[in-house]
């Protein structure tokens, strides 16, 4: 919607993109898109190889923004831009796998990334069961901070509570994971020699 009260792009900060975003300023959406659209296309395609996966993450990400930009909540919006983009992209691979199993496609065998087969696993293998089993307030930090690559300052402002926090439920959130992960991988270690 473009009209009255349109911001300058050129001197505004996120936030006050993203409160014109969330006013319907495609102009902000815009000047967002060229701030951001760059460095996100580069740290999402360390994640999928596949370029046309990342190109409609991207957009899906800016199609979220431009939806939900009212609820952004004055963290930093690179943290929560990337939580977007990281969420739509498991969201992608969740389609490929399902669509996959539902009817192989014809042609050579593409051999997934290591990556790929490291959040396969979080999702579907025991990190997931063992995840799913944890506090959903320290999986939301090991997601933010392990999963999706934030640091502690930008997991804090996503998460809405202090960088000290962020740590201290890391560090709680690896415990209960070790523990929650030992029944699902007994060690042979304990059994006789």
């Amino acid at each position: 919607m473009r009209g009255h009260g349109r911001t300058d792009a050129t001197t505004a900060g996120d936030a006050a993109l993203l409160r014109a975003v969330a006013a319907g300023d495609d102009s902000a959406l815009t000047a967002l898109y060229d701030r951001h659209a760059g460095w996100l296309h580069a740290r999402l395609t360390r994640r999928c190889a596949d370029p046309e996966v990342v190109r409609e993450v991207l957009q899906d990400t800016f199609v979220t923004v431009w939806r939900s930009a009212a609820g952004h909540r004055g963290q930093e919006a690179g943290g929560w831009l990337w939580t977007i983009a990281a969420r739509r992209l498991v969201d992608a691979r969740r389609v490929q796998e399902r669509a996959a199993r539902v009817e192989p496609l014809p042609g050579p065998a593409v051999t997934p990334s290591a990556e790929d087969r490291v959040l396969a696993a979080l999702e579907y293998g025991d990190v997931g069961t063992a995840l799913d089993r944890i506090s959903p307030e320290l999986r939301e930090v090991l997601r933010a901070t392990v999963v999706d690559g934030l640091t502690t300052r930008e997991a804090a402002r996503l998460l809405g509570i202090p960088e000290g926090t962020v740590k201290s439920r890391a560090l709680r959130a690896r415990a209960e994971l070790r523990a929650a992960l030992a029944p699902l991988n007994p060690s042979p270690a304990g059994g006789p020699a």
